[in-house]
């Protein structure tokens, strides 16, 4: 064979490696086999609704993907806190996928390291796509709702006034606020806004930020779209993020393990783009984020702060949103009427 010929063929199997290699563990995987149990095919849906495909053909396996015609279902489930909200989705079949959609629909009105209250309950309206009668991938969040200390938060999902889609309540507010609660997805309070004596300074001191526990590497995100002002190490913070939002406001981020690959000082963020990973660098005791929120420079507590909102949807949009919204809050509606999963 040509060296030419060589070179196709590692070509050829280099891509079918990396077709392969798109295969996840916990994936779902369909196959034809021979009486003899010689595969013939396998079939795989990628998280982008492709389909990967491997056939076997005289011991000569080849693959390819193509669009994958998947038959969508809407799937409707309610449940009720004990301990936590992944607690609550795995006992009710329903999947991290959507549990963690909840969490960031409703993150800037419930901070789930610290208001979720045992007893709180939910409703959610979700996609799942299915081929052949068979599941194969979690579609997004249609609507939810989330009751927390007695308080009734609802979302439902709209491509009227945005094509790229937003959560809005029923009346047309967007749930996207100008801050998110909290930089963490998942993760419990330390250390709170206050006087406290310093593990390694051994002195009382102003705590002037919020500590959140969590492993090493967990990702730190920024909580509202900004600039970069500053990155690298810094004293006690360690690695040390500063990002400048709009108007006074600015958020820091510390003793971080490492920086999201490339972010430098000027660039631009969105908010809950992932900016960098928990770690304990610096004076930090155990793995950690320490966050603070900062009006006009002045370290303020986030947990109290008022947040700025975002704006309404605007009039032109009013109509056709409250059309496609309200079967979306009927089947809620129809939630709230059934008996609660009980959850541990």
């Amino acid at each position: 064979m040509s060296s030419h010929g060589n070179h196709n063929v590692r070509g050829r199997r280099q891509r079918q490696m990396c077709i392969i290699e798109r295969i996840k563990p916990g994936k779902r995987i369909q196959a034809q086999v021979t009486d003899t149990g010689n595969i013939v095919w396998l079939h795989h849906i990628n998280s982008d609704g492709s389909m990967l495909q491997i056939s076997a053909d005289s011991g000569t396996f080849t693959t390819s993907e193509q669009t994958a015609p998947l038959e969508p279902q809407i799937v409707m489930k309610s449940g009720e806190i004990r301990s936590s909200l992944f607690g609550a989705t795995d006992a009710a079949g329903i999947p991290d996928s959507i549990a963690t959609q909840m969490a960031e629909i409703f993150s800037t009105d419930i901070d789930f390291h610290s208001d979720l209250r045992r007893g709180d309950h939910f409703n959610v309206v979700y996609e799942v796509f299915y081929r052949n009668g068979v599941p194969v991938m979690t579609g997004r969040v249609l609507a939810a709702e989330f009751i927390n200390a007695g308080q009734t938060y609802r979302a439902v999902f709209s491509t009227i006034a945005n094509s790229n889609g937003e959560y809005y309540t029923p009346d047309g507010k967007p749930l996207k606020k100008a801050f998110l609660r909290s930089p963490l997805a998942f993760s419990r309070i330390s250390s709170g806004f206050e006087m406290r004596f310093h593990p390694i300074l051994k002195q009382w001191r102003q705590h002037k930020g919020i500590d959140y526990a969590a492993p090493t590497g967990t990702k730190v995100m920024a909580i509202a779209d900004a600039t970069v002002d500053f990155v690298g190490r810094q004293n006690g913070y360690g690695n040390f993020i500063v990002l400048k939002h709009n108007g006074n406001y600015t958020t820091a981020y510390g003793h971080l393990s490492a920086f999201a690959k490339g972010l430098h000082k000027g660039e631009k963020v969105s908010q809950g783009e992932v900016i960098g990973y928990v770690g304990m660098t610096g004076w930090a005791t155990g793995p950690h984020l320490h966050y603070e929120f900062r009006v006009a420079g002045v370290a303020t507590n986030p947990l109290t702060a008022k947040i700025p909102t975002a704006y309404p949807i605007s009039a032109q949009f009013q109509s056709k949103f409250k059309q496609t919204a309200q079967p979306l809050v009927a089947r809620l509606d129809l939630l709230d009427g059934t008996n609660l999963v009980a959850m541990e």
